[in-house]
């Protein structure tokens, strides 16, 4: 969106109101014209998609609800969860954002984590018009491309 765009944006914007919902899960954009409610779920989504959007995320999730994930994608007619890893709350005009990454070895965390930061934030800012307060990212693993996971030993019975 161009510097002209989002001001113009901004000026049709005035008098615009947010009002938490009565169920407490949503945002809701009320205006002259009729109103918008924005569930949690999808800016949990969107954030999902922005983090995963940078370069050097290899996964999404910390260790256990990894592998739950795992386990979940495989049994038939269970659909996959696609905010795994990244938790949200949603006020009535701000959103605050928590992240577990896996990232790829040799990548500067603290990079990779402000480019992650950035981007989550401009696309539910874009998306959602709410105020992103904070997003909190917590690195979980790093991955490393030959890495296997290590095979049982098999060590021989010292007695017989």
């Amino acid at each position: 969106m161009s510097q002209d765009d989002r001001r113009g944006a901004e000026q049709a914007a005035v008098g615009t109101r947010r009002k938490r919902g009565a169920d407490g899960g949503s945002s809701e954009l009320v205006t002259s014209g009729g109103s918008t409610r924005i569930a949690d779920d999808v800016v949990a989504k969107i954030a999902t998609m922005a983090a995963r959007q940078v370069g050097g995320v290899h996964e999404m999730g910390a260790g256990m609800s990894r592998t739950l994930g795992t386990v979940r994608d495989r049994l038939p007619g269970v659909t996959a969860d696609s905010t795994q890893g990244v938790a949200v709350q949603v006020g009535e005009r701000q959103a605050a954002v928590d992240i577990d990454l896996v990232v790829e070895y040799g990548l500067s965390i603290p990079d990779l984590a402000g480019a992650v930061r950035t981007n989550v934030v401009n696309e539910i800012e874009h998306m959602c018009g709410l105020e992103v307060v904070e997003v909190n990212i917590t690195v979980d693993d790093v991955h490393v491309p030959d890495e296997q996971p290590p095979e049982p030993r098999h060590e021989e019975s010292r007695v017989r």
